[in-house]
């Protein structure tokens, strides 16, 4: 399981999604969960690097979901039309 930090804004961004393909490369399941459930600080970059996770997860044939993610940031994913592609851990 990845985890994102508690704090994940635009000066976050770029370090998150290195620590976070790093950690992908190291992960042996054929599914790829990320847990959301410590992000108490964040913005759109936030769904960024979600996303580009999840380009990821799928370019390495692994099955991508999010478990923990905050009601708003639920929201703004809503918004942009992306909420489709962040589903729920089960």
């Amino acid at each position: 399981m990845l985890t994102l930090p508690a704090d994940l804004t635009h000066e976050r961004a770029v370090p998150t999604m290195l620590a976070l393909s790093q950690a992908l490369s190291r992960e042996a399941d054929a599914s790829v969960v990320v847990d959301a459930s410590g992000l108490k600080i964040f913005d759109s970059s936030a769904l960024a690097v979600l996303l580009a996770c999840r380009r990821e997860a799928l370019a390495k044939g692994k099955t991508f979901a999010v478990m923990g993610l905050h009601t708003r940031l639920r929201q703004l994913a809503g918004l942009y039309g992306v909420e489709p592609l962040l589903p729920v851990a089960a």
